[in-house]
């Protein structure tokens, strides 16, 4: 039987940002963007004062499936019901045990408001004594399954908060994959600015963890592991397994695919089209499919001159690159 109340079934949080998106739907553009970006961004900022962890990450850098990882060990610790979890957001209101995570880029737009906080020379404030982890991904990667969420998936409103920043705003319906990696304000050149950015931040936070998309993929367990530790829990073995397996590729492709969750990103939004999905394709290296033998070298050049040394060491950048085939697809987004 379900715990959560009908009238929070999204979340007291998502509630907050709908209800700020709505009321301010009808307002001219300019105001409606500023009014929106201040009201996000104190909820934004909120949001990761409540949280147990902030999860720094770009978009489609696995942070939904971590969440997902993550808010599973609880719920299973704590006998939530399949139904409840399937609200995954919700749970932490209706159970106090349950952590919040807060996931953000502080990058783009109000989520900028907690990414300024964090800063090196930022006043001290609550937010730079929490756990916080650097979900770090091959930027080339990245730059592919974020053309896709901003041309298929994102949200309308996210967008207009995104494109108000950008001295040549990206219009999602005629925009092609090169044109958006290698010559939009939001392309390739940005990723790695924004991994830099983040690289240098870490070193002047209290509890912190560096680790990658990739390590994810390879090791889930162990990275998870390291997680709750920084949070300063602990879990068995089994425990860590079956959250593991729960949030394996296969398994949150079948359930996006059915319709299984109702709220949070994982949602379907279009059945008919698998670019579209959430969980998409979960392959290390997959940017190789989508260019040219030469304009696949002429982003991994930008990268290697661009990235920042223990970035590049943490994706194995730093060693000479063999033309293997991309690994094959177990976990991810």
């Amino acid at each position: 039987m379900s715990f959560i109340n009908p009238l929070r079934r999204i979340g007291s949080d998502n509630a907050r940002k709908a209800a700020i998106i709505t009321t301010t739907a009808v307002l001219p553009r300019s105001l409606r963007v500023a009014r929106r970006k201040a009201r996000l961004g104190a909820l934004e900022v909120d949001i990761a004062r409540r949280s147990s962890l902030i999860i720094i990450a770009h978009p489609k850098s696995g942070n939904t499936w971590l969440k997902v990882m993550l808010t599973r060990l609880y719920s299973k610790r704590h006998g939530i019901p399949e139904e409840d979890f399937a609200r995954y957001p919700a749970l932490a209101d209706a159970n106090p045990e349950i952590p919040r995570f807060a996931a953000t880029n502080g990058w783009y737009s109000y989520e900028r408001a907690v990414g300024d906080k964090l800063q090196p020379g930022a006043p001290d404030s609550e937010l730079r004594h929490k756990p916080v982890v650097l979900l770090a991904r091959n930027p080339l990667d990245i730059a592919v399954s974020w053309y896709f969420q901003f041309t298929k998936r994102q949200s309308s409103h996210k967008q207009e908060l995104i494109n108000a920043e950008l001295s040549h705003p990206v219009d999602r319906t005629n925009i092609g994959m090169w044109e958006f990696v290698r010559e939009s304000e939001i392309g390739l050149p940005s990723l790695i600015r924004f991994l830099n950015h983040w690289d240098a931040a870490l070193d002047s936070l209290d509890h912190t963890l560096l680790t990658s998309y990739e390590a994810l993929r390879r090791e889930p367990a162990q990275v998870l592991r390291q997680i709750t530790e920084l949070m300063g829990d602990r879990f068995s073995d089994e425990e860590i397994n079956e959250a593991v397996e729960f949030a394996s590729f296969d398994n949150l492709r079948k359930l996006e695919s059915e319709g299984f969750f109702r709220s949070g990103g994982l949602t379907l939004r279009n059945a008919g089209d698998p670019e579209s999905f959430k969980v998409r394709r979960a392959k290390v290296g997959g940017y190789r499919d989508y260019f040219s033998e030469a304009q696949a070298q002429e982003l991994e050049q930008l990268v290697r001159r661009e990235l920042s040394p223990r970035l590049q060491a943490l994706f194995g950048l730093d060693q000479p690159q063999e033309d293997t085939p991309a690994a094959p697809a177990a976990a991810g987004q």
